[in-house]
């Protein structure tokens, strides 16, 4: 297969780009080479905003075509929460027939080494990153972000995510050398000589389970990690959210292809309606990695069944805020809410619980109780969504009925200090779009079957009432143990305090947020500085990204010679 790329040409157009993420991995400053704003598109042969949207739309009512082997018909039927019908169709794979063909391609992209596959993979990143409006759509109407959100969430900051498991991938890779000379004396006697050759051999090929809500954020780490490792990826979407994932099968197929390798090193299988292939390529023989990003009952069932694959999960978690004290008050309330508000609670980084004892907390507006402390939060949310348009710019639209079904219920579970409205999108009618609800509830006797001793997936939050500061951290403890946390977030001005928070969280490796009153909150992170969950509690049994996300992708063979 004749090159168009050659190496050479990749290196001097990624390479700066690899050495400056292999940097930053180990510094953990601030850098991201995508931008963030959408009018930095338009130029270098990138979309503009117009363009983007016509890409999109002109997908609508069609057949989505890869060329991949196996096709043995077509499938589809993906609605965006937004209201239209996508009407695109997808390919469906005969599945005895492509995983033998995504297989042929292994040995040469095994023996084109890590920097090369790094390198192709940034190409694959730098094709994407140009269509950021394309995919920014395609987000939107899979995932029910808003656009804004979609956008970066779906765009640059998801490829960040995804030049991060590259960059640790290869300096994993790089960190055995291809050859050695040996050499051990033997006093009076010749010593004894041998030439070895180490090679980053590929486990096989790696299946990636797509999720609804964040089908490039959550998706980028695992797909480029295992690729950049030498594995080809199979890319199984959510029903509802195949194209953010179709499009980057895509973009990857034709980088490979130019760059002479087998395009077949990635390829989709997308359901029929109601097949539910995912539990029968977990445990297909030839599947031998396993990214999956979803609900605990299936990343469990993963984890137990799939034993012939290295499996990495991020699940559910009940993700919690201690509020014991504040110097800053109006700061405090005014990040949490904009937290909870945030795509209406659909993040797995979004707090549910939030512990607040109930004699109240010291600010700096003096004394605030249990009661006005949940009632001043409650103020705070709706005033941040009080006006429709900002509401509709910050919630999106609910993702699937199964999170409006758990918003109405949870009105029933206690006191509700914020009822949920409904708002209106004027450009989306059929949008389902609905305000947080918060519920007061009461933590003295934690019991096993207490609504926040669950994840409530969706724009829900608890106030929980607890006797003491240190009864939240009991409560804390016991929660990030038994149900896992992608995030912990505390308020306190006591320096005791925030070191036995601290303490909780390191003993129960959960990632822990300090009295963030400004721009930063509690459930966003950035790649090559923040670790997504830690795969320390049952939450996620991975961090997206670091060293043992990547490392086990592969192994190193040795070959001895004879000097």
């Amino acid at each position: 297969m004749a090159a168009e790329l050659t190496t050479p040409q990749l290196s001097e157009k990624h390479r700066t780009t690899l050495d400056k993420a292999l940097d930053v991995i180990r510094t953990r400053e601030y850098w991201s080479p995508h931008h963030e704003h959408p009018k930095a598109y338009g130029e270098n042969g990138s979309l503009s905003a117009a363009e983007g949207l016509a890409a999109f739309q002109a997908l609508h009512g069609s057949r989505f075509e890869l060329d991949q082997p196996g096709t043995d018909g077509w499938t589809g039927g993906e609605v965006s929460p937004y209201g239209p019908e996508l009407g695109i169709e997808y390919p469906h794979a005969d599945i005895d027939v492509l995983l033998p063909a995504m297989r042929a391609g292994m040995a040469a992209w095994r023996e084109a080494g890590p920097e090369t596959r790094a390198l192709v993979c940034l190409e694959i990143l730098s094709r994407i990153s140009a269509r950021t409006h394309e995919f920014a759509h395609a987000v939107m109407h899979t995932s029910g972000q808003a656009f804004m959100m979609a956008f970066q969430a779906g765009g640059p900051h998801a490829q960040d995510r995804g030049l991060e498991a590259v960059a640790y991938a290869y300096a994993e890779q790089a960190r055995t050398p291809g050859f050695a000379d040996w050499s051990k004396p033997q006093g009076k006697r010749d010593p004894l000589d041998l030439k070895k050759s180490f090679t980053a051999v590929p486990r096989g090929i790696s299946l990636l389970i797509g999720c609804n809500t964040f089908p490039t954020w959550n998706g980028y780490p695992g797909l480029f990690a295992s690729l950049a490792t030498g594995n080809p990826v199979l890319v199984k979407p959510h029903p509802r959210a195949v194209l953010p994932l179709a499009l980057t099968v895509q973009a990857a197929r034709e980088v490979l292809a130019e760059t002479g390798f087998d395009p077949n090193l990635v390829a989709l299988a997308a359901d029929s309606p109601g097949e539910g292939i995912a539990k029968s390529l977990a445990v297909h023989p030839e599947i031998k990695i396993i990214d999956y990003t979803g609900s605990t009952a299936f990343g469990d069932w993963l984890e137990a069944n799939a034993r012939q694959a290295q499996v990495y999960t991020e699940k559910a978690g009940v993700n919690t805020v201690v509020i014991d004290s504040t110097d800053n008050y109006k700061g405090m309330l005014s990040n949490l809410a904009f937290s909870l508000s945030l795509y209406s609670g659909q993040m797995c980084t979004t707090p549910q619980n939030l512990l607040i004892p109930r004699d109240g907390i010291m600010t700096d507006a003096g004394a605030k109780s249990y009661d006005e402390v949940v009632a001043d939060l409650a103020a705070s949310v709706a005033g941040l969504l009080g006006d429709d348009a900002r509401a509709n710019a910050l919630l999106g639209a609910l993702v699937n009925p199964d999170v409006k079904a758990r918003l109405e219920a949870a009105a029933g579970l206690g006191e509700v200090a914020l009822p949920s409205r409904e708002v209106t999108n004027p450009d989306f009618p059929e949008a389902v779009v609905r305000t947080p609800v918060m519920v007061k509830l009461d933590g003295t006797k934690p019991d096993a079957d207490a609504p926040y001793m669950s994840e409530c997936f969706g724009p829900v939050s608890f106030a929980v009432a607890v006797d003491s500061t240190e009864g939240g951290l009991d409560l804390l403890r016991r929660t990030v143990r038994e149900k896992g946390a992608m995030t912990v977030g505390a308020y306190t001005t006591s320096q005791v305090t925030e070191a036995a928070i601290e303490e909780v969280c390191l003993e129960e490796s959960a990632q822990l947020s300090l009295n963030l009153t400004g721009g930063v909150y509690v459930n966003q992170t950035a790649a090559f500085s923040d670790f997504h969950g830690t795969g320390g509690n049952p939450a996620a049994n991975a961090a997206l990204c670091d060293g043992a996300f990547v490392a086990n992708r592969f192994r190193v063979v040795e070959v001895r010679r004879q000097a």
